[in-house]
């Protein structure tokens, strides 16, 4: 899709128009085979002290700085591992290192430092695209996913 939208734009989108842009442009990531050849590399499966997880992330480092967010190109693609191993696509995540930053309308969320990832301070928005959140479409932790299918992924 390639659509670049400024740090700090003024679309105004509605949050499922943004969910059904994010997955126009990203569905290829389905297959995580197809993340793998873009560059992108596994960190391991997050949970949430709550419960709840973020699912395991495929991030491209190469593509976290301070440019134009482009909703085609996350920094990170997310999928939660199943009983049969494989791993279903679930959302995609937005960093930024330059801020107040938001993506059609939606303002990222802060991440200051020192933090758990041990990262300098970042910009980030989760864009639960494919499956359902309860706590809101670009909460961090989503309920309905889980790290308990974890395989060795």
């Amino acid at each position: 899709m390639g659509l670049a939208l400024a740090h700090n734009d003024s679309v105004g989108a509605a949050p499922m128009l943004l969910a059904d842009s994010v997955r126009e442009a990203n569905s290829r990531f389905q297959d995580v085979a197809v993340a793998e050849r873009e560059g992108y590399a596994p960190i391991p499966c997050a949970s949430g002290a709550d419960g709840g997880a973020m699912g395991i992330h495929y991030v491209n480092a190469a593509l976290i700085g301070d440019g134009p967010v482009d909703v085609a190109k996350p920094q990170a693609v997310m999928y939660e591992p199943t009983e049969d191993g494989t791993l279903e696509l679930v959302a995609v995540e937005y960093i930024t290192t330059k801020g107040p930053a938001s993506l059609g309308g939606h303002l990222f969320n802060f991440t200051g430092a020192p933090n758990r990832y041990g990262l300098p301070a970042f910009y980030e928005l989760h864009v639960w695209a494919w499956k359902r959140n309860p706590s809101g479409l670009f909460a961090d932790m989503n309920p309905n996913v889980s790290c308990d299918a974890m395989t060795g992924h």
